[in-house]
């Protein structure tokens, strides 16, 4: 099972397909089965950014458990791979001419959940080192420094 998250913009995100053999972020219109995903989103444009794995597995994130989302340190694999596509994220997100964009992380399957967390945050925030992608966290992020 995968984590994946969901841009909600009001033009369509440039499209980018996964390459294996190239990694790289990647962005694809939402699947027949994603569509429950839009009833969460206000913005018109729903797709999927993918990270350097083709999912959203390598963002850095937290997972639910029990109500909150703990996450320990010494569990993050590669520091370095979790930088880089936060640095990718937040460049393809700044490109967009975009005021705000919605954020949603969930696990695959679980599109119609709704979100248990909504936070307003600045685009810089993606880059902080102690920034992890919550589990059904929904995040409008303001593209204004």
């Amino acid at each position: 099972m995968c984590f994946l998250l969901f841009a909600g913009t009001t033009k369509p995100l440039p499209r980018k397909k996964w390459d294996k053999d190239a990694p790289d972020i990647s962005v694809e219109p939402l699947a027949e089965g994603d569509a429950p995903i839009r009833t969460h989103f206000t913005n018109p444009e729903v797709q999927c950014v993918g990270s350097t794995s083709g999912c959203g597995c390598e963002f850095p994130s937290a997972t639910l458990q029990n109500g909150e989302w703990p996450f320990f340190e010494e569990l993050r694999e590669d520091v370095a791979r979790d930088r880089y596509n936060q640095q990718a994220l937040v460049n393809l997100l700044r490109a967009t001419g975009e005021k705000i964009i919605e954020l949603y992380g969930i696990w695959d399957g679980d599109f119609a959940k709704p979100p248990q967390i909504r936070q307003d945050i600045p685009l810089a925030r993606l880059l902080d080192a102690d920034f992890y992608f919550k589990e059904q966290g929904f995040y409008r992020v303001s593209m204004e420094e």
